[in-house]
């Protein structure tokens, strides 16, 4: 069982890898890399696609590695390998993104990446910190986590979802922000799951043992 973290240069890598090399270990999930070889991905039983930065910036990286979203596409698209997407990661799953200029994601599940406008005066963006998740619908991967517990969260723009169907969880910050999205074999977090203690844990471990 393998899987791998893509290092296209739009992040640090380091402590994701350590709490999934952690969660592999305590779930018996097989072993875990960071790779920036597309051979790589295809080989591989999961795919993990963080990001940090800028959405435009994070999809010209993504672009600039020679075959990496075909590699992408025909694992998780075609052959339907399970895919987690986290922070910026998630963003690229939409339709498009609209920071600083319209940008295309990969249009893996509908909807546009927006700035986070607060409706309450004094709420600073980005959103940044701790927030409670409230979950909208169960999911294989949230196994053990509950409306309450709480993930941390370092963002400007919030997913806008084209079907509710695909909103997993979400959270209030003067206003409905997504949280986690996900559809099929493709699941994405806005927040860092290497970074939210105990339940981001647990949502790790549990995608090393999903089988959509």
């Amino acid at each position: 069982m393998l899987t791998v973290l893509v290092d296209y240069e739009s992040g640090n890598l380091h402590s994701a890898q350590k709490a999934f090399e952690r969660m592999a270990r305590e779930v018996d999930g097989g072993e875990v890399i960071v790779t920036a070889r597309p051979e790589d991905v295809l080989r591989a039983d999961r795919i993990v696609l963080p990001g940090d930065g800028a959405f435009p910036a994070c999809r010209r990286e993504l672009d600039a590695v020679t075959g990496m979203t075909e590699a992408l596409t025909e694992a998780v698209i075609t052959k339907g390998r399970p895919f987690l997407g986290i922070c910026v990661g998630m963003q690229l799953l939409a339709t498009r993104g609209l920071e600083y200029s319209e940008t295309p994601g990969l249009d893996w599940i509908g909807g546009d990446v927006v700035r986070i406008t607060p409706d309450k005066p004094g709420m600073k963006v980005p959103h940044m910190g701790w927030n409670d998740m409230v979950l909208d619908r169960p999911h294989a991967v949230l196994d053990g986590i509950a409306t309450g517990d709480h993930a941390y969260f370092v963002h400007s723009y919030r997913f806008a979802v084209a079907d509710p169907a695909h909103l997993l969880a979400h959270v209030d910050y003067g206003g409905q922000v997504t949280a986690i999205v996900g559809r099929d074999n493709i699941l994405g977090t806005q927040f860092h799951p290497e970074k939210s203690q105990s339940a981001g844990l647990r949502l790790i471990g549990n995608f090393l043992r999903w089988k959509p």
